[in-house]
């Protein structure tokens, strides 16, 4: 069980503790994985009901945060995942395979920075070597720094496209600032403006074959980039109309209702998981 103390009665958060990227294991307190808020304000385990079971998951930026969350409900619901994150960051690697195999789902995992068109298209080869298949691709990776760029969303779902059949899926990691346009983070709130673009336009190619293509658009999130990506006044900042930032695995829970038969209806859409921030998108 979560100390409710920690996540309700505020954040202590050390200016300039780590650097980019930040590794999880270093956060205090450490995220919510496995486990989700109850009506209570306390948190319990996630209930999966095996909506993906057999399914296989290309994870990138598996190693923390959203995309750690996520490779384990995704575990828990019954599908083996291969992650990726960089070299430095094996560390949570490590414990996000342990988070899977925990449940009984196999985790592969794979160090590399996915810059560039060859690198895109390894992972994806060795992702199907290893798996046989991908059934839902979570295109998740990113930071928030200036300059960010998002390339390799395109190009790993270039190269996973066309292994993928009727009732696959694609999901992208959008970002509240594409919706309410950071003025201080102008290159990235248009690099994640891009990804919802990039999401609407690759649904309108491939939902008549039954491929959906849909997003997610977090907002403040507690993850390791608080510690290694914001300085002392934006770290002040850091939280949404419900008082807290929100938990990986609650991010993780949107991201399973996309890659299920549940959203059998959506695509081309944006699920806006930020706390009550209301946008018009």
């Amino acid at each position: 069980m979560t100390d409710k103390s920690q996540f309700e009665q505020g954040y202590q958060i050390p200016t300039g503790s780590q650097t980019v990227p930040g590794l999880q294991s270093k956060l205090d307190p450490q995220p919510a994985v496995d486990q989700v808020p109850t009506e209570d304000g306390e948190y319990q385990l996630y209930k999966a009901a095996g909506k993906l079971k057999g399914k296989k998951a290309l994870i990138t930026g598996g190693d923390s945060g959203i995309g750690q969350a996520t490779a384990v409900l995704f575990a828990m619901e019954g599908a083996d995942v291969f992650i990726t994150y960089l070299p430095e960051e094996e560390e949570d690697a490590k414990k996000t395979k342990s988070h899977v195999e925990k449940y009984g789902q196999k985790c592969y995992t794979h160090a590399a920075d996915l810059k560039g068109r060859d690198k895109c298209k390894e992972v994806v080869d060795e992702a199907l070597k290893q798996m046989g298949a991908i059934n839902i691709l979570f295109n998740n990776h990113a930071y928030q720094f200036i300059a960010d760029t998002h390339t390799a969303f395109f190009f790993l779902s270039k190269y996973t496209i066309p292994h993928m059949k009727k009732g696959d899926t694609i999901i992208n990691n959008g970002s509240i600032n594409a919706y309410i346009g950071r003025p201080d983070l102008l290159d990235y709130t248009s690099t994640k403006g891009a990804i919802i673009s990039f999401t609407r336009g690759l649904s309108n190619q491939y939902v008549s074959k039954g491929i959906r293509v849909n997003a997610v658009a977090p907002g403040p999130v507690w993850t390791p980039l608080i510690h290694s990506t914001m300085d002392e006044e934006a770290q002040k900042q850091f939280t949404s109309p419900m008082g807290r930032p929100g938990q990986p695995s609650e991010i993780a829970t949107c991201v399973v209702f996309l890659a299920s038969t549940d959203s059998s209806q959506l695509s081309g859409q944006t699920i806006h998981c930020h706390g009550g921030v209301i946008v018009n998108g």
